[in-house]
């Protein structure tokens, strides 16, 4: 296995870590360990957001671009915000429907995904979903040490409302290029089958000019002229 591949799992195995230090820690009754709960999801969390640039970057860097990586790169991101935003809600730190919208895009756009892959093409990232995971990652962070530092409530409030509207609008781009694609093929698709119905026609309509060349017609002169030799 190669180094990237390598940070991107390193990024599925701290979710189940995150998630423990979240929810048990922080329901500590002591303070001090309330305090070294926050400080040490916040550090897992923002390493854990950090291999999914470096990943990347490696894997151009040194050509060690897989399809292993491309497959779970995605598949890595979705799961540590998702679990970050579902133990937020169990703290009761997130109103449930803003992480239902933001988790539900993250679902909405692995099954656009995987229907383009049976399909033949793939969609790209692009640069509105890039914005999007690094507002998601701006506001986790924010809103954990918002519980430490009270001054951070209001900021982490403002950017959970802007990964919002970002997984909104980034879910309505990319419907729109899963379905520009999509129209494309079928009518490709369509254009391929008029033309192969238009050949079988031309086909089967100069067959019977063929037949009509290839068979002999016997004139009235012809026919009598053979009649005469027969008779001789």
């Amino acid at each position: 296995m190669n180094l990237p591949n390598a940070l991107t799992l390193s990024r599925i195995f701290a979710v189940p870590l995150l998630v423990v230090v979240l929810l048990t820690r922080v329901a500590h009754p002591d303070r001090n360990v309330v305090g070294f709960s926050i400080y040490l999801a916040t550090a897992i969390f923002l390493a854990a957001s950090a291999t999914d640039f470096f990943d990347g970057y490696l894997a151009r860097k040194r050509k060690q671009i897989t399809t292993l990586g491309m497959l779970l790169d995605p598949v890595a991101d979705k799961l540590l915000t998702s679990a970050a935003f579902i133990s937020l809600v169990e703290l009761k730190w997130v109103p449930a429907w803003m992480v239902v919208i933001i988790v539900g895009r993250e679902f909405a756009i692995t099954g656009l995904r995987s229907i383009a892959s049976r399909e033949g093409f793939t969609i790209d990232a692009s640069e509105l979903g890039k914005i999007k995971m690094f507002m998601q990652v701006v506001a986790i962070t924010l809103i954990i040490l918002s519980h430490r530092f009270p001054v951070l409530d209001s900021l982490g409030k403002f950017a959970l409302w802007l990964v919002v509207i970002s997984s909104l609008v980034s879910a309505i781009d990319y419907f729109r290029k899963f379905w520009k694609k999509v129209d494309s093929r079928v009518k490709a698709r369509q254009r391929r089958k008029l033309v192969l119905v238009r050949k079988r026609r031309d086909h089967e309509s100069a067959q019977p000019e063929r037949s009509a060349v290839s068979s002999p017609t016997l004139t009235p002169d012809s026919s009598t002229v053979l009649g005469d030799k027969n008779q001789t």
